[in-house]
């Protein structure tokens, strides 16, 4: 009995462990205040609150449905999908 309630207990904290919020994706919508090149970051402001996301390698950047150069986007709303503060993609 002890061992089927131990076995039970592990199972129990160990599922609690997968959905700990990775891999969730956080949508910020609003102004491309600014991207600096050197360290490959945007500011967005999206509420009147500054967000500060950092663009990947793989980070896709649209405007519409064609790809484009993220400086293009400076000053226009975008739509950014992003996890843990790093862009997957940038539509504008």
């Amino acid at each position: 009995m002890k061992t089927i309630l131990s076995i039970l207990a592990v199972v129990a904290l160990g599922a609690g462990s997968i959905f700990a919020g990775c891999g969730k994706k956080v949508e910020t919508t609003g102004t491309l205040k600014s991207f600096d090149k050197d360290t490959k970051t945007l500011v967005i402001e999206a509420d009147g609150k500054e967000s500060k996301i950092a663009l990947t390698p793989k980070t896709e950047v649209k405007k519409g449905k064609k790809s484009t150069d993220i400086a293009k986007l400076v000053g226009k709303k975008v739509k950014v999908v992003s996890e843990h503060k790093k862009a997957d993609s940038v539509t504008g």
